[in-house]
């Protein structure tokens, strides 16, 4: 199986900026006027243009407020502090203090697009020490 994960944008020059700024990634090729694929990581990301207000899921229409969703992405860091920083510095917005577990660290963030990521610092043997 492979993945590819798309992000619904209302700017894709603004989100492209604080993409590669914020998590290290770089410009793979655009697609036509809608697309930009970011490389980088274990999967491609791409960024969907999608007006505010246009049509989305079901009966719902696209805000790029802030919005929770069930869904999020986590970007897993050797140096969260410095990652953090890096995230903020582009435009994230920080939601709530980095937190401990027995796994390593966490932070969540906010991008300018409404969309909720994770910070991770894997510590020791990262999710093994709370496998079974």
């Amino acid at each position: 199986m492979q993945q590819l994960i798309n992000i619904d944008v209302p700017d894709l020059d603004a989100a492209m900026r604080f993409y590669t700024q914020a998590f290290g990634l770089h410009v793979g090729r655009r697609l036509g006027a809608e697309v930009i694929e970011l490389l980088g990581g274990q999967a491609p990301i791409y960024l969907l243009r999608k007006p505010e207000g246009s049509a989305a899921a079901g009966e719902d229409i696209r805000r790029y407020a802030r919005h929770w969703s069930p869904l999020h992405l986590d970007v897993v860091v050797d140096d969260l502090d410095a990652a953090l920083r890096s995230a903020l510095t582009a435009g994230a917005r920080q939601e709530g203090a980095i937190r401990g577990a027995n796994w390593g660290r966490i932070v969540q963030i906010a991008d300018p697009f409404g969309h909720g990521w994770c910070l991770l610092q894997f510590l020791g043997r990262g999710y093994d020490e709370i496998a079974d």
